[in-house]
Order: structure tokens, then C-alpha cells, then sequence
């Protein structure tokens, strides 16, 4: 189908054509008309004004499982500070350590284990000492031994010894 060469009944292709040149020149004669997609003011505003501010909502949400979060980190965060300064004491203690201040603080635990040990010994003694296991009549002993010896293989010899 040919658009440039078609016969329509309804208008004559001079009739059509001149038509067509007056819709286009009706058209071009028309102004353009311009539609901004931006828009600068360059008025200088105002130092100050009469006008009071506005308060301006905040509609930022926090999700309640970050909120969560960071209130946890805030709490690891001073526990292990207090942790760590509480290392930082043990070890400042412990490099101002003598041999005097580590005989004076192991002296009282050294005594109650000697202590200890004594009284312990000494029960142990007395225990030991009523004893009314009395043995009368001969006493045997007698021991068999069978001893069955088999050695297998040559180089990676294995021996088996049977004692019954």
C-alpha cells in the first residue's frame, strides 16, 4: 500500500494536498511555547524577617532492631572499657611486685597447708595404729606361671606371649 499514490473517494489528492499545506502553515505560525524545568530566584533574602519559623517534622524512623543494636554496642562498649581497666589495675599490681609483698601474702597459706598436712599425718597415724587384723596359722604362696611364646613374620616380627 502506497500512502503518496492511494484513490479515496472522499477528496481529490489536489484538494487533499492543499489541505495538508494549510493545517502545516496553521501550525508553524503558532507561537512556541517554552516550559521551564528549573527556576532560579536571585533576589537576595532577607537578613531577618517577621516571619516566625516553622517547625519541620522529622519523619526519619529507626527500625527498633537498630536501635537495639546500637544501645547493645553502647553497652559492650563501657563493658569492655571497664574490663580493660580493670586489667590495666591487675597488671599495674602485678608489676609492682617484690619477693617481701609475695611471702608476706602466700605466708598465711602456706601455714594453713602445713597445718593441714600435720593434722592430716597425724590422723592418718592414728588410723594406722588400731589395727585388729591378727593372722594366725602358716601362710603359702604359690605362684604357676605358663608361658606360651610365639613369634610370625621376618621382618616386622610380631611375638605373642600367652601367661596363664
Amino acid at each position: 500500500m502506497d500512502p503518496l499514490h492511494t484513490t479515496q473517494p472522499g477528496m481529490p489528492e489536489s484538494e487533499a494536498a492543499a489541505e495538508a499545506r494549510r493545517l502545516l502553515d496553521e501550525w508553524a505560525g503558532k507561537p512556541v511555547h517554552h516550559h521551564p524545568t528549573s527556576f532560579r530566584d536571585d533576589t537576595t533574602p532577607p537578613a531577618f524577617g517577621t516571619t516566625p519559623p516553622v517547625r519541620q517534622e522529622d519523619y526519619r524512623t529507626v527500625p527498633a532492631w537498630a536501635a537495639g543494636i546500637a544501645i547493645a554496642s553502647v553497652g559492650v562498649g563501657a563493658g569492655i572499657t571497664g574490663i580493660g581497666c580493670g586489667a590495666w589495675l591487675v597488671l599495674q599490681g602485678l608489676a609492682s611486685v617484690s619477693l617481701a609483698g609475695v611471702l608476706m601474702v602466700t605466708l598465711p597459706f602456706a601455714g594453713l597447708a602445713m597445718a593441714a598436712t600435720a593434722i592430716g599425718g597425724a590422723i592418718s597415724k592414728a588410723r594406722a595404729a588400731v589395727t585388729k587384723n591378727v593372722f594366725e596359722g602358716p601362710v603359702t604362696h604359690h605362684t604357676e606361671i605358663h608361658n606360651n611364646s610365639t613369634t610370625r613374620g621376618a621382618f616386622f616380627a610380631r611375638t605373642r606371649n600367652t601367661i596363664h
